[in-house]
């Protein structure tokens, strides 16, 4: 009678040790220990074990191991082999419906936590330098390399819009549309965040400074101009509206403006140029194409712009997109040239009669 009650009692302890070593194999770490950190005391019981690592696995694995045997040992000589596999399997079977059904996972866990938890660290101090040194060995010879199952940035940024919806999410909306921009950031180059030239707002620097220009370049809405000689591809320097206005002088905007001017190709990625900006501790570039023609500017707020997915209200704020403006207007340009260049209607011949 002994030896089946043993058996029994091995079977459940085989039992709580897979519920535990399940909970352990699925908990975070890192959540473990906030939490723990916050003052929950079942996290810092659980904490203290799941800190081993593949440690604590081997334990109660092992545990597991020869508990079940034992187990069978004991019921096969109490009872016989043929009752001894429907016992375990009946066994088995009960503890799986009782840890799955109600939420008895978790009353299973944080019952056997806090029993259980003290005994298996205290244990783990003991053998973790001989699990360790196991654990370095077969990893040695046998590495074992798992994939993430991210292959490319899509992947990542799938994952992250996934996060959004999950239920226990504390990630703010906001800080994974950032983490998304910025992922996308890579591929973008000047020309899809550049200022196009047709609605650059540049200045002759033969104009002379005073309230009319000063009034002119406020209602702009920009804080850099462009400054030009003769034409307006041919940019000489930037003017800077804050030291314009710091100057408090008359004369012409070639005495205030900056004369060193930055270009950068189109073709450019925005980390190249973002790169660029933090080196030369400029913040206006002027853009060039491959035939070396001024095709507009781009700004360190352009860029920042791509980085966050939001617009900076510093400069050319008059409008959400001027690529859009400079677009439409290119458009309107060209209907009215085609429409000032189309052939003449040719007469008619009632009209033709009477011509005659």
């Amino acid at each position: 009678m002994m030896t089946f009650i043993f058996g029994l009692f091995f079977a459940i302890v085989a039992v709580l040790s897979i519920a535990l070593y399940r909970t352990l194999s699925h908990v975070k770490l890192r959540e473990l220990k906030r939490r723990a950190r916050g003052g929950d005391e079942i996290a810092a019981l659980l904490y203290r074990s799941a800190s081993y690592g593949l440690s604590v696995r081997l334990v109660l694995g092992t545990i597991i191991i020869i508990s079940a045997y034992i187990s069978f040992v004991l019921l096969e000589s109490a009872i016989g082999a043929w009752l001894a596999l429907p016992t375990l399997l009946a066994i088995a079977l009960l503890g799986a419906f009782f840890v799955e059904a109600g939420g008895g996972s978790n009353k299973v866990s944080l019952w056997l936590t806090k029993k259980i938890s003290p005994a298996l660290a205290w244990l783990l101090e003991r053998l973790h330098p001989l699990f360790d040194r196991i654990v370095r060995f077969v990893r040695h010879f046998f590495p074992l390399r798992l994939h993430s199952g991210l292959y490319e940035k899509s992947d990542l940024a799938e994952l992250l819009n996934q996060q959004k919806s999950q239920s226990d999410n504390r990630i703010p909306a906001g800080e994974i549309d950032l983490l998304t921009h910025a992922l996308n950031f890579g591929d973008l180059t000047v020309n899809d965040a550049l200022v196009p030239k047709r609605v650059v707002k540049a200045i002759s620097a033969e104009e002379s400074i005073g309230p009319v220009l000063m009034g002119e370049l406020h209602d702009s809405g920009h804080s850099r101009f462009p400054v030009y000689e003769r034409r307006k591809d041919n940019l000489v320097g930037i003017l800077y509206l804050h030291d314009l206005v710091a100057s408090k002088q008359t004369g012409k905007v070639s005495d205030v403006m900056r004369s060193k001017l930055m270009y950068v190709h189109e073709d450019f990625t925005l980390y190249q140029t973002l790169q660029a900006f933090i080196k030369t501790k400029q913040h206006l570039f002027v853009v060039v194409n491959g035939f070396e023609e001024y095709v507009g500017i781009i700004t360190i707020e352009d860029v920042l712009e791509r980085v966050i997915g939001k617009l900076i209200i510093d400069e050319f704020d008059q409008y959400d997109d001027l690529r859009a403006v400079a677009s439409a207007a290119a458009k309107k340009d060209h209907q009215k040239h085609a429409k000032q260049h189309a052939p003449a209607e040719e007469p008619t011949d009632a009209t033709a009669e009477v011509v005659q």
